[in-house]
């Protein structure tokens, strides 16, 4: 039997670091500002990392490193990128045999441009074969042998799928950790009500968490009351450098992040969510599970890629405080 299954997508991840990586203004880029480098030239790269990514392997990889036995479950093409992740999953001991090949597309990519000269990058996405997943590509009578289910976002036609998990699991008697992407929080009303009101742990960002109840992130209180009408479990709301908020329906907890040299932020969120919910695996214990959170997205951010970074059974960490207060 396992103790948690991860589902999403699997990515290959290539990082491309140079200080031709120009920063240039102009109206043309929604956010005002784009990243340029020379048409029709070669340019040359200072640096380059390649690692697996995707929010299903990478929240697997943490769970296998606190020591937990962990299968991830998705879709990767039938090519090279698919082997190089499928093989690196294995030398992380993690469960390979619920992946599914296709030819229908390759395997998901992603490109991070970082640019030397402010410190940002800006990402390349191709959303290849995780996206093309089915309810008839997964193995359902071998994965009901495990404790937890942990939904990791999913994109394109498999976002469809994820009430189909959370009912299988609760008929299973399998918890689930649900880290919805915005195809899911957008799905139709009486499905995203039904999938919330069967989540153990509920784990949003603040844009993804006003998306879901229409309140501004700044009222946090109004959110969790909302949050707390819509599901039973755990919900919790991370806020970049301002911290994280956790609600378990009666307590509030806050912490504020550690501070650490940021090298890449990649996998930023899925360390949290995934080390929250090993945290409560080994303890059950919000606090503490709120403090492997803190400590293993900080270790994950301070090396480059999603899974070089994060903590190992056995390794010390810094504990932050967390306070506890009565919700309002």
């Amino acid at each position: 039997m396992y103790d948690v299954i991860t589902f999403g997508s699997a990515s290959q991840d290539i990082f491309l670091k140079s200080k031709n990586f120009l920063k240039v203004q102009g109206s043309n880029f929604p956010t005002g500002e784009g990243i340029c480098f020379s048409l029709g030239s070669k340019i040359e790269v200072d640096n380059v990392y390649l690692s697996s990514g995707g929010g299903g392997t990478n929240t697997a990889a943490t769970f296998a490193s606190q020591g937990h036995k962990t299968a991830y479950c998705g879709m990767v093409g039938d090519d090279i990128a698919g082997k190089t992740i499928t093989e690196e999953l294995k030398e992380l001991k993690i469960g390979i045999e619920f992946i599914k090949k296709t030819k229908e597309r390759p395997t998901n990519h992603s490109v991070f441009l970082n640019c030397d000269c402010c410190g940002d990058r800006t990402v390349l996405v191709y959303r290849g074969a995780s996206d093309v997943l089915k309810k008839e590509d997964i193995p359902w009578n071998k994965i009901k042998n495990t404790k937890w289910f942990y939904l990791a976002p999913f994109a394109g036609s498999a976002a469809q799928m994820t009430e189909s998990f959370v009912v299988f699991a609760k008929k299973n008697n399998i918890k689930v950790a649900l880290n919805p992407g915005y195809n899911q929080l957008t799905l139709p009303k009486p499905a995203l009500e039904k999938i919330l009101s069967k989540t153990d742990v509920l784990i949003l960002n603040r844009e993804e968490a006003s998306l879901l109840t229409k309140i501004p992130y700044q009222e946090e209180g109004e959110i969790f009351k909302k949050i707390d009408e819509m599901m039973p479990g755990i919900a919790i709301m991370t806020k970049g450098e301002d911290g994280v908020v956790v609600s378990d329906g009666k307590y509030l907890y806050k912490a504020v992040i550690l501070k650490v040299k940021v090298v890449d932020s990649t996998g930023a969120g899925d360390s949290f969510g995934s080390g929250f919910v090993a945290g409560m695996m080994q303890k059950n214990d919000i606090i503490f599970a709120v403090q492997l959170a803190m400590a293993n997205s900080s270790s994950c951010i301070s090396r480059w890629g999603a899974k070089s970074g994060l903590l190992k059974k056995g390794n010390r960490w810094k504990k932050i405080e967390v306070s506890k207060n009565l919700c309002n």
